[in-house]
């Protein structure tokens, strides 16, 4: 293990996230720490996804929850088991989207932050006492949010609260993917999730693209009609 900051950043071979930054937030005051991350980023089509996750000041967490971690070390089988643990673990969560279409007209990282914008609106919006009062996000900076937050490298492979942040982004916006396949027959969008896979490089170049393909992304085939 190597540190960044004073903060324990896992290696391959130790790849399970701590509540180190969480625990030395709670002692400092801040009950309800939102760790926040996204999914779909580097997709060539379908929305952003980001979550937001508040965990109880409760150590016995790493436990509790000692399979999850950042959900691209994790199989898909992992994810949709241990998604449902944590929402039911947390205080408080929410996830929301940005679509290609805002994706094309904000770009890529404003969009994300849209997302996220909105995951933690859906916190917001609940009538607890469990509203986030300080973020741990995974790189990202949010300065339109007004908590006091740190942007972590490798957030999701440190921070237990950004780790299950991943997840549910992960999982939520694979289920979209599948749901949405039905209308877009052909595109296999079901199988890849919008990423550049051969196989949907492949049903881009006999269809073209489709309502949700971002526009303004490089798609890596040559002859690529629109339509």
């Amino acid at each position: 293990m190597r540190r960044i900051s004073g903060i324990a950043i896992p290696s391959k071979r130790d790849c399970y996230p701590s509540l180190e930054f969480e625990k030395i937030l709670w002692k400092d005051g801040f009950k309800y720490v939102a760790g926040v991350d996204e999914a779909g980023r580097g997709a060539l089509a379908g929305p952003v996804a980001a979550a937001a996750v508040v965990f109880p000041p409760d150590p016995s967490l790493l436990q509790t929850l000692d399979g999850v971690r950042d959900s691209k070390l994790m199989t898909p089988q992992e994810r949709e088991t241990w998604a449902p643990r944590i929402q039911a673990t947390a205080v408080a969560w929410g996830i929301g989207f940005a679509s290609a279409e805002e994706i094309d007209a904000l770009g890529i990282v404003p969009a994300t932050k849209l997302a996220a914008t909105r995951a933690l609106s859906v916190i917001l919006a609940t009538p607890t006492h469990s509203h986030p009062d300080y973020l741990i996000t995974d790189y990202l900076v949010f300065p339109e949010i007004e908590n006091p937050q740190t942007a972590l490298i490798k957030g999701d492979q440190i921070s237990l609260s950004v780790s299950a942040a991943s997840v549910l982004a992960k999982t939520s916006r694979d289920a979209y993917m599948r749901e949405i396949d039905s209308r877009y027959p052909g595109y296999f969008f079901s199988q890849h999730k919008g990423y550049g896979t051969r196989l949907h490089l492949q049903s881009l170049e006999m269809l073209g693209m489709c309502a949700i393909h971002r526009k303004t992304f490089s798609i890596p085939i040559s002859g690529l009609a629109t339509g």
